[in-house]
């Protein structure tokens, strides 16, 4: 057995926990606070995690787990593999005493330094989101290697903070049932599917209507993510930007033209505003940079079943000198056409048919009974 030495988010005990699939407090009589001298722990440049380099005087301040299991070790590789660290033997000081303890150190020094690390600053922006993708990594470990869960850890994160920005829902419940305490129990849940996205299966029982309780009902939920969706739109010249691509829904229904119109759209990454993600999605389809933005609606895609939810913005732009282009990261696979088109021309394709996804034409009739607002004041 061996001693690890931990001094960035693994400090957090509750991430700890998942990656070690523990209960919690059951690691606490084996963790010591202990400090590796001559090492400075910072915030790598514009990222959500921390960097350790070598500093004469500095003081890295972290954790060291005793009793490490070859399990547990081996779960912490997988979990730490993928991120270019490897594990070095070290010596930290721990209650005015030397000890021996292994470290993931970085076997590269080509990251750049942003501030100084404070662990309670990234447990109060990124704690809940880590931990729980921490467990879903840990869930696939049986499914794929370090490196391809690494790949999927930054969309973990990103359903986790769409959970995050339902909890922070103020929609009303003026009309609609208000949900209590005790409203809804799940009972169990099985393994399901776990990729890019997630199937879960599970049982539940709930409220009804008339004040009973349901017996036990058994459902599959498709889990997504949340999204940003924008329509640009040039009030000065009544055009719009759609964009057309290949889709994957279209082409397992058999559709003989899966290639769809649909506005720029692209998943909300982990703590992103959905706005930004907005501005960010019309460069990277369209090269477009948008102006101001004017909310839509907020929605969920198929509630039924899914938990994919919209973030729907009009973006003013000028269009008027737009060029039309392919457009789309190399690195999604994407290959995206832009058209630019005027508003009634846009309409006529909804009456004709050849415009068919669902989130398009409802923005298209949102801006139908805005439009005469915002063409005022262009």
């Amino acid at each position: 057995m061996s001693a690890l030495f931990f001094y960035g988010t693994l400090c957090h005990v509750p991430l700890l926990e998942a990656v070690l699939g523990v209960e919690a407090d059951a690691l606490s009589d084996r963790l010591s606070p202990a400090i590796l001298p001559d090492h400075l722990v910072s915030w790598v440049k514009d990222q959500p995690y921390p960097m350790i380099e070598k500093d004469a005087g500095a003081e890295a301040h972290g954790l060291v787990l005793s009793d490490v299991t070859d399990e547990e070790e081996d779960r912490l590789k997988y979990y730490e593999g993928a991120f270019s660290y490897h594990l070095s033997e070290i010596v930290v000081q721990m209650d005015q005493a030397s000890r021996t303890a292994l470290c993931f150190y970085p076997m590269s020094q080509d990251q750049m330094r942003g501030a100084e690390w404070v662990l309670a600053d990234w447990v109060r922006g990124w704690g809940e989101m880590a931990v729980g993708a921490a467990r879903d990594v840990m869930a696939r470990r049986a499914r794929y290697d370090a490196e391809t869960a690494s790949r999927l850890r930054p969309f973990l994160m990103a359903r986790h903070w769409s959970r995050q920005m339902a909890r922070r829902s103020d929609a009303p419940t003026t009309r609609r049932y208000r949900r209590a305490e005790g409203d809804v129990t799940v009972h169990d849940r099985a393994a399901g599917y776990l990729g890019f996205f997630e199937l879960a299966e599970f049982q539940f029982d709930h409220r009804r209507f008339d004040a009973t309780r349901s017996p036990p009902v058994t459902r599959e939920a498709f889990l997504a993510f949340d999204a940003a969706l924008v329509l640009p739109y040039d009030p000065a010249t009544d055009h719009i930007l759609l964009i057309e691509q290949l889709r994957f829904g279209p082409l397992w229904r058999d559709d003989p033209q899966p290639w769809v119109f649909e506005p720029i759209a692209g998943l909300v990454d982990a703590g992103e505003d959905p706005a930004e993600t907005a501005r960010r999605e019309a460069m990277e389809e369209s090269g477009l940079r948008l102006g101001a933005l004017e909310p839509m609606v907020q929605v969920y895609a198929s509630p039924g079943y899914s938990t994919e939810f919209f973030h729907c913005f009009l973006g003013i732009a000028n269009l008027s000198e737009f060029t039309a282009s392919s457009g789309g990261l190399a690195s999604e696979h994407e290959d995206i056409r832009s058209h630019v088109m005027p508003f009634d021309t846009a309409m006529g394709l909804v009456q004709t048919g050849e415009i068919n996804a669902g989130p398009l034409i409802m923005m298209l009739y949102w801006l139908a009974a805005e439009r005469g607002r915002l063409r005022a004041s262009a």
